[in-house]
């Protein structure tokens, strides 16, 4: 498949101005000088696989913008190679066989760098974590508060939810691990922000930004602290360095182990807290792994995330290794290790080494066959990655060709049929010029189009606040009926009330009257005859010789309060209902006349009451010779009684007299 790859030099440091030459399936484009924002358009309408320089940092402040803009899929070299290994740029244009012509001139080194991306040279600059964040919130400002606001509010807030549900689903469905943290409001989200573990190349086709709505979704890749520079191919890092299979055990404490492609141990170590970049300098600093080795299933995200930067395989065992069959491992290598981090990575790589020995075995005996045993480690670690044997021989047998035969066939492959495309690119050009004319024309309509639409927004939102003042004025008038139909209710409530005061007050003047005369008795009302409530009588009007009590409900007396109102010496006790019969019977033995309702006519306003003097006295008068006469029938049944016992014990006697004397 044809790729497209962008070299690019600076021409200017003050200003910031760039020679560019494009790569496009074996022909080269001098594309001119652009300015840096001017080189960040055409990148992105170009969409080039690859954007190489021979120094990244030339871009000093602007470094971390410009990848930023980079498009989805775009990679950015430095064909020099990571920093602290850097090459010279025409040492590697004459090891490559690249012809130069002027080497002061930046278009010259723009076009290099584009050749040697082309032929896999220099290493691929990582300024994203394996990490995305998506952010869901609001679209667009509310504006001024009110009624209709508050219910788009919480529509927006529903919207939210919604989106971040739908997120959710998609990530479960992927086998994405994700963190998600919300912010909850009027029965919604007012936002939710996941934390992806996975580059955003895995996200492609699976979540997409939005703006401009009632809601925003905003996708950003985690950016690391420092950059990575990793191979741009894996086969020019086989070709550098030793091929290794790495086996890894992540925590708090991490194990690596590295064998060799022959089942070797190059080495086993551990560190406690050791950070993604000390890992992945630590492996590349023992060569180029090929494989990458856990001991679980399924494997750890760190291991997949190693795996992923080194562009690695990844090895998972069908089922996480036990204890035993680690050791087992162990003792078959003949190898001791400090602790269990060291072990389990170690039996790791191993049994990844296991599962490729009959592969590596039948390689190496076919390489015996054909005489090919000087590149033997190469070849094998080509089919590891993929390649079948044969490919992976004349990969190797193409590096071995002669200098001046490769350097012919790249000077063929670059700069033929140049010429007859000047003009084409020269038409090009004048389009170029004329589409951009076109855009800024297109850009003031859009302006114009911009103010029309926000002078209808003001219009619509006059309109709104019309609206509004209107809803809010029949709000009014509805409030102010419900408070009228209130206000009235109360009102009939305050005249029902004040009639009925106004008559208890006319029946508390006649018993005023009354007891002014001296006609009526007042009574003191107690409406349940307990302790409390007697001692808040004796408080506020105390009880004296000779008053009459009026009990409305004398269930909770007992005893001892029957004594205590004896020790009063109160006059009666009227009661509403049957009194206890211990208190009947302690007031009775006291004589204290105990009246009920029937017996006597008593006139009650809340608190206060009175009876008749002449018929309180005949009352109680009656109770006493009820009591007397009682008393007086029970003395003679006593007296009956005794006679007749008496005659019984005489007769006894008699008779037993009778009987001694026969």
């Amino acid at each position: 498949m044809p790729i497209l790859v962008i070299g690019i030099d600076i021409i200017s440091e003050e200003t910031k101005r760039f020679a560019v030459v494009s790569w496009f399936n074996g022909r080269l484009i001098k594309n001119g000088e652009f300015t840096f924002y001017r080189l960040v358009r055409f990148i992105r309408a170009k969409q080039p696989d690859i954007v190489a320089t021979d120094n990244i940092y030339e871009l000093g402040e602007y470094l971390r913008k410009f990848i930023r803009a980079l498009p989805q899929g775009t990679k950015i070299v430095q064909v020099t190679g990571r920093p602290g290994e850097q090459k010279s740029l025409w040492s590697l244009a004459k090891e490559h066989g690249i012809k130069v012509v002027d080497k002061f001139n930046p278009y010259e080194e723009a076009k290099v760098c584009a050749l040697l991306a082309v032929k896999g040279i220099g290493h691929e600059v990582l300024a994203f974590e394996d990490e995305v964040v998506i952010k869901v919130s609001r679209g667009r400002s509310q504006g001024k508060g009110g009624w209709s606001q508050d219910r788009y509010r919480r529509r927006v807030h529903n919207l939210i939810q919604n989106k971040v549900r739908e997120i959710e689903e998609t990530l479960k469905r992927a086998n994405i691990p994700f963190d998600l943290e919300i912010k909850e409001k009027d029965q919604g989200l007012e936002r939710g922000e996941f934390r992806v573990y996975a580059s955003r190349e895995e996200l492609a086709g699976l979540i997409k930004p939005m703006k401009g709505g009632d809601i925003e979704v905003r996708i950003r890749p985690v950016e690391k602290k420092t950059f990575e520079f990793v191979p741009l191919k894996s086969e020019s890092a086989i070709r550098e360095r030793k091929s290794i299979i790495v086996g890894l055990d992540p925590g708090i404490t991490v194990g690596i182990a590295a064998l060799d492609l022959d089942g070797e141990v190059l080495t086993s170590y551990s560190e406690r807290n050791m950070a993604v970049s000390d890992i992945v300098r630590f492996i590349s600093e023992i060569g180029h792994p090929i494989i990458i080795a856990t001991d679980v299933n399924p494997a750890p995200g760190l291991v997949e995330k190693i795996s992923r930067s080194f562009k690695a395989m990844l090895f998972v065992p069908r089922e996480s290794l036990k204890v035993e069959e680690k050791n087992e491992l162990l003792r078959n290598l003949g190898i001791s290790v400090e602790d269990d981090h060291q072990r389990d990575a170690l039996a790791a790589a191993y049994k990844a080494y296991l599962r490729l020995k009959p592969k590596l075995d039948h390689i190496e005996a076919k390489l015996k066959e054909l005489g090919i045993t000087k590149k033997g480690e190469e070849i094998k670690a080509l089919v590891i990655q993929g390649y079948n044997l044969g490919e992976a021989i004349l990969k190797v047998k193409e590096r071995e060709k002669p200098r001046e035969e490769v350097k012919h066939v790249e000077e063929k492959e670059v700069y033929v049929d140049l010429t007859p495309y000047m003009e084409k690119i020269k038409e090009l050009e004048t389009t170029v010029e004329l589409l951009e004319r076109e855009n800024q024309e297109l850009r003031a309509m859009i302006e114009k189009q911009r103010e029309i639409i926000e002078s209808l927004e003001n219009r619509i939102a006059t309109y709104d606040e019309k609206i509004r003042e209107k809803i809010l004025r029949s709000k009014e008038f509805e409030i102010k009926e419900k408070r009228i139909i209130h206000l009235e209710k109360e009102l009939r409530e305050a005249k029902a009330i004040i009639e009925k005061l106004s008559s208890d007050l006319v029946l508390a003047k006649r018993m005023h009257l009354l007891e002014l005369r001296g006609s009526a008795v007042p009574i003191k009302v107690i409406e349940n005859l307990t302790w409390k409530e007697l001692e808040e009588l004796e408080r506020s009007t105390g009880i004296k010789k000779d008053d009459v009590l009026y009990v409305i409900n004398p269930a909770g007396a007992g005893k001892s309060l029957a004594e205590h109102l004896v020790e009063k010496r109160i006059k009666a006790l009227i009661s509403a209902k049957t009194l206890p019969n211990l208190v009947y019977e302690v007031l009775k033995e006291n004589r204290i006349p105990i009246l009920y309702e029937n017996e006597i006519e008593v006139k009650r306003v809340d608190d206060f009451a009175i009876v008749d003097r002449k018929e309180l006295e005949k009352a109680i008068e009656d109770k006493i010779k009820v009591w007397e006469k009682e008393k007086k029938e029970r003395e003679i049944q006593e007296f009956l009684r005794l006679v007749e016992e008496y005659r019984i014990e005489r007769i006894k006697e008699l008779k037993k007299k009778s009987e001694e004397g026969h």
